[in-house]
């Protein structure tokens, strides 16, 4: 039996892996980051309907709790992500930085 709960999951995480699929389509984002955000629903679906899968995970790790190794795990993804924001962030800012002084620069010689 659905319970409420699951239907709002999935028609939540149906909403934005349709937004992903759009964002792919628009080349927003690649085709590799799409696969990943599927994967990131799909594998949060399949939680929400077989809850226990995670509290075997957890207790095979040996973490008490399925919700702890949710937790655990989605930490982590969310540090691995803010250093790639970072890395691509920094490189942004370093490319810009030889755009301006090339810029700069052809400016000064017209001068």
């Amino acid at each position: 039996m659905i319970t409420f709960m699951q239907l709002l999951a999935l028609a939540f995480m149906s909403f934005v892996s349709s937004r992903a699929v759009l964002r792919a389509k628009d080349k927003k984002i690649s085709i590799g980051e799409l696969f990943f955000w599927l994967g990131v629903w799909s594998a949060l679906i399949f939680v929400v309907f077989f809850p226990d899968f995670t509290t075997r995970m957890a207790n095979l790790v040996g973490i008490g709790r399925g919700i702890d190794i949710i937790f655990y795990t989605s930490i982590a993804i969310l540090f691995y992500m803010i250093f790639r924001l970072y890395v691509k962030l920094e490189d942004t800012e370093r490319e810009l930085t030889k755009v301006v002084r090339k810029l700069s620069m052809m400016t000064k010689k017209r001068k």
